[in-house]
């Protein structure tokens, strides 16, 4: 089943999938050691629960949830645990990690694990197994899995949305999933369906993945109610406002979650991985993640295990190139950029991109010459523009005034400015400093 609906405004940045799309993904050599953040996800960070000099086996719970908005952390590899402390994280900050030394003969084989008989599960057990199993949002946010199946009993949920847009450039990860997995897509929406008491899924892909969606289509179940559908090209098609916009023509009103409408939207790739839950017994440990640009030397999709350092990511791909100029984890509209190769990769880690000096927007920035470029892109019509004077005179509590909590940092703004203001990173300090020190209620 196709469909054209889209949104209105956002913008066309190149693709550059080529450069992965037809390779299929291969599992990474597992490296000497890896570093597990305690926050690699939305929410509370978790407690450690091992001590140094611990063996531990892949898949072993390592750290606990610590909050309704948490998720636990468990061990990729089989190893000793060598260090307990602070490490560098993708966001730039120092944060707890636990470092696990590789066992240097293990074959990693993961012990054989109770596998949760989901057919006679009730949607609680379906969702404390999910929750258990350590999985989080892998399009990139890394919200908890299972929070999102308790939604509030006056929204109840009517449909199941599954992102399979990956309209980041660069990407390819879910790609890959898609074509190279659709059955275990599908297992996971069955499991969700049931245990969202719900009979309806659409698929969202973008029609630049011809491949994948001959692969569910041909893979989708005659028993389930469910749709995959084409969208159009365009950035960001998969975010969560905007692929509800193109699916159901609904939109999620200011302040609001999907729920408060009926959607429950899931990653495809997070999808699959709840279907592994149950289908093997295996927690959240590994996925399949794109390095690609033009500063790698051999660009491809791994199946890498979390806490793996981006060193060691580069090293088995070839290394840098010589105009390497950037490291970014995730995409190139709303990665982050690193400053220290040791920084391991995360459970919402989609992509590892070398982008070299021809592919980095220069830095020189010039004053506002109120073009309204930004206008014409902000896919859910703000005025980046006067938020952007505001973030640098420091008026942040004005900033709320013009709905700042509902910007996504999707990073249009800043992709068509002319003047090259960093509108989008603005944005970012200013969400931090609110957070921070939130605004006193008169």
């Amino acid at each position: 089943m196709v469909s054209f609906l889209s949104f209105r405004h956002g913008v066309h940045p190149p693709d550059e999938k080529e450069l992965t799309a037809k390779l299929a993904s291969r599992r990474m050599p597992f490296p000497k050691e890896v570093v597990l953040p305690l926050s690699q996800h939305l929410g509370a960070p978790a407690k450690s629960i091992v001590r140094v000099g611990d063996r531990v086996e892949r898949g072993d719970l390592i750290a606990e949830a610590t909050a309704a908005i948490s998720a636990p952390v468990h061990s990729s590899v089989s190893g000793v645990v060598q260090e307990i402390g602070f490490w560098p994280h993708p966001s730039g900050a120092q944060t707890p990690a636990i470092r696990i030394e590789v066992a240097p003969y293990s074959p990693q084989v993961p012990r054989p694990r109770l596998v949760p008989d989901w057919q006679t599960l009730e949607t609680k057990d379906i969702s404390e197994a999910i929750r258990r199993a350590g999985i989080v949002g892998l399009g990139g946010a890394a919200f908890p899995a299972a929070a999102k199946m308790t939604p509030p009993k006056e929204n109840p949920i009517d449909v199941l949305l599954v992102n399979g847009c990956e309209c980041e450039p660069y990407l390819t990860a879910d790609h890959r999933m898609m074509v190279e997995q659709p059955a275990r897509v599908f297992f996971g929406i069955r499991i969700l369906l049931k245990a969202l008491g719900i009979r309806r899924a659409r698929i969202g892909v973008e029609a630049n993945k011809p491949d994948a969606l001959a692969a569910l289509s041909a893979a989708c179940p005659s028993d389930l109610e469910v749709s995959v559908h084409a969208l159009p090209v365009k950035y960001p098609q998969g975010a969560e406002k905007m692929l509800i916009k193109a699916l159901t023509d609904r939109e999620v009103p200011s302040g609001k979650l999907p729920s408060s409408i009926g959607v429950l939207v899931q990653n495809v790739t997070t999808v699959a991985m709840i279907g592994e839950v149950f289908e093997t017994g295996l927690p959240l440990i590994e996925r399949i993640v794109t390095v690609s640009g033009r500063g790698i030397s051999k660009p491809g999709n791994w199946i890498i295990p979390f806490g793996t350092k981006i060193r060691d990511i580069l090293e088995v791909c070839g290394g840098l190139t010589s105009d390497a100029q950037e490291v970014v984890l995730g995409g190139p509209m709303m990665g982050l950029a690193q400053g220290n190769l040791d920084t391991p990769i995360l459970k919402g880690t989609g992509g590892v991109l070398a982008l070299t000096r021809a592919e980095c927007k220069t830095k020189n920035t010039y004053p506002c010459i109120r073009c309204g470029h930004c206008l014409e892109a902000c896919p859910i019509f703000l005025n980046p523009q006067m938020l952007g004077n505001l973030a640098k005179a420091e008026r942040y509590e004005e900033m709320l005034d013009y709905h700042l909590n509902d910007c996504m940092l999707c990073g249009c703004c800043s992709y068509v400015c002319p003047s090259n203001i960093p509108l989008s990173q603005l944005f970012l300090v200013s969400k931090t400093y609110l957070r921070k020190n939130p605004p006193r209620k008169s």
